[in-house]
């Protein structure tokens, strides 16, 4: 077994847990490690804490497989509050290639390196050499996923057949139906087949049992009570779930024409063990109509393999640096090997220096590179329009496109050799850095929090000190504008007196870059006396962020005794829109709901609009 010239890692993220491991060979992996998202603020975190507990080896190579559609450079999850750029983290993370995919797509790419032991037959057919796999799994969610082969292998469909609507195929499946239309206007089969879904499903069962107060039991419970035999009605709710997925088996066999095979992952099904095999899923897969006997035709399969998942990843990995060592990096870096005969001397310099570390010269200033290749900073500019760039800045965005198909921004230090585009460029590239990673940051299920909390407010008192506060009467211009009665404060004397007359229902809104400034824990710590809450925009593990009910939290660092905090306070302006256009929305919403009931608008303070246009929010005027 030859072992890579560096470890390469492996991740599968999930909605609720984070599966790290280190795969040193070909399918040897070690260091296999499970972390909750829970205990990580975002991806970088859960990484880096695991990176920690390994033993210090270079890494160069990643590949994430994640719960969640990857569609381009940002990833959302739709099960957990993570998001990130993948180009951004990949140079958080200081790797060569970073590889980001769905979940599925990865664990269909392990099907076709499963061995005899890592699956598991459930029925008759035979897999037809050569032809179109499906696979689909329950867990959290219902991952649906294909294999078409190709001439150098097979290619994985990504897709979102989980979320296919539900058909029912007897009585009780459309009692279920009808008890899921209470809680989803559209049910789809990811509504019941998954972890939330056997819930669902028990629940309905309890209920038209008559038996309503069994219905609450969580899924692995559930599963457990059925298998053992101690609860019928949980038995019934297995068996409800494997005839469901028989179902949903079928369709996507016949979409696909799945001769190669139905391959069943996820993590229920393989913990049902030898009961999933008597389960009525084969005989509800078979069951078709007229297609009957088509399916009968199609093997089945139950996916045993620990780490198929990861095999899948690492496959597609490997499929990506087979590409990139076939290929030139990116255009300009084939434009540039082709025209080095025809360079000068000097020139050449800078050519070698590209080509040898690309990524590094994406950041480095014309100085920096200048010195690297020992000539002269006209020469870089000559040697950039040699390629029918502008200057540097053109030569490095195209570069960067080529790289990896976006444009990353990071921090670069203004210098005093920088010329007044350089300084300009720097500037504007620091604070886009700077936005990017707030977005990829914040928490959107305490943003939420924080939207409903000044929706609901009786009054909101602003406070601020130095250098912020300015955000704070920027807010204060938003908040009036809904009618909310609000104040902002930016004096400390002023801060405390009014603080003291604070009632339950108000909300204070505390602006600090440090959150220590102690005038403003004061004002925390005395308005929750008085019975109102507290929202910050603070920095994290600041004493503001502890004491506050809720923390939105901006990390940008500035040394306040060197410059003016430029990109923090903007950052915190930034905050402040994402706030008021929240809570716009939330009051057109409200404003449609009351029309619609009382066919008449809510009554309104003289002059002052209660729900403005969101869009208008931002637009400070034209002055």
């Amino acid at each position: 077994m030859t072992r890579y010239d560096s470890p390469r890692l492996l991740a599968d993220i999930g909605g609720t847990y984070a599966r790290f491991v280190l795969e040193l060979a070909p399918g040897h992996l070690e260091h296999a490690a499970s972390l909750r998202c829970a205990d990580h603020a975002d991806f970088h975190a859960a990484v880096s804490a695991y990176l920690k507990t390994l033993p210090p080896a270079p890494l160069r190579h990643a590949a994430v497989a994640i719960a969640n559609p990857v569609e381009g450079d940002l990833v959302r999850m739709t099960n957990y509050h993570w998001q990130f750029s993948i180009e951004q983290m990949r140079e958080r993370l200081q790797l060569d290639t970073l590889v980001v995919v769905n979940d599925f797509t990865a664990l269909a790419m392990a099907v076709p390196r499963l061995a005899a032991p890592d699956r598991h037959q459930v029925g008759g057919g035979q897999p037809r050499e050569g032809s179109v796999i499906g696979v689909l799994g329950a867990g959290s969610g219902l991952g649906v996923s294909g294999l078409i082969p190709a001439a150098a292998g097979w290619v994985a469909l990504g897709t979102e057949g989980g979320h296919t609507s539900f058909a029912p195929h007897d009585e009780r499946e459309i009692a279920i139906l009808r008890h899921a239309w209470r809680q989803y206007p559209h049910v789809s089969f990811e509504r019941l087949l998954s972890g939330p879904g056997l819930e669902l499903i028990h629940h309905a069962l309890a209920e038209m049992a008559g038996k309503p107060e069994a219905g609450a039991l969580p899924a692995p419970e559930i599963t457990r009570r059925g298998l053992d035999g101690s609860d019928a009605l949980c038995a019934e709710a297995i068996e409800v779930f494997c005839a469901m997925l028989g179902t949903a088996a079928s369709n996507l066999a016949v979409s696909l024409g799945a001769f190669g095979g139905i391959y069943i992952g996820g993590g229920i099904v393989p913990r049902l063990g030898a009961y999933f095999e008597r389960s009525p899923f084969r005989a509800r897969f078979e069951d078709k109509g007229r297609f009957s006997d088509y399916l009968r035709a199609i093997p089945t399969f139950v996916i045993t393999a620990d780490n198929a998942t990861f095999a899948g990843a690492s496959a597609i990995l490997q499929q990506q640096l087979r590409s990139i060592e076939a290929a030139p990096a990116s255009a300009l870096l084939a434009q540039i090997q082709r025209g080095l005969e025809g360079l000068s001397p000097a020139e050449r310099r800078v050519a070698d220096h590209v080509l040898a570390q690309p990524r590094s010269v994406l950041n480095e200033p014309i100085a920096d590179i200048a010195k690297a290749a020992s000539v002269s900073q006209p020469t870089v500019i000559r040697f950039c329009r040699s390629l029918g760039c502008e200057g540097l800045s053109d030569f490095k965005l195209r570069l960067a496109s080529g790289l990896t198909g976006t444009v990353p921004v990071t921090h670069a230090q203004v210098t005093g050799a920088d010329s007044m585009v350089e300084l300009g460029a720097k500037v504007l590239d620091n604070s886009a850095a700077a936005i990017l990673q707030l977005r990829d940051q914040l928490n959107r299920d305490t943003i939420d929090r924080a939207i409903e909390l000044l929706n609901a407010a009786r009054r909101i008192e602003l406070h601020a000190v130095g250098h912020y506060a300015p955000v704070a009467i920027d807010a204060q211009f938003k908040f009036l504008r809904f009618g909310i009665p609000c104040n902002a404060h930016t004096d400390a004397r002023l801060q405390l007196l009014s603080a003291a007359v604070l009632q339950p229902g108000d909300v204070v809104l505390i602006i600090s870059a440090s959150g220590r400034i102690q005038e403003l824990i004061e004002v925390a710590d005395t308005a929750h006396e008085r019975g109102a809450r507290v929202l910050a925009i603070t920095a994290s593990q600041s004493p503001l962020a502890r004491k506050a009910d809720i923390a939105l939290i901006v990390d940008h660092p500035e040394d306040a005794n060197t410059q003016l905090p430029m990109i923090s306070r903007i950052l915190h302006l930034l905050v402040i829109d994402i706030l008021a256009v929240g809570v716009s929305m939330r009051r057109e919403a409200g404003d449609a709901a009351a029309h619609a009931q009382t066919s008449a608008h809510p009554p309104q303070l003289p002059g002052v609009s209660a729900s403005l246009p969101y869009a208008r929010l931002t637009s400070h005027g034209q002055g």
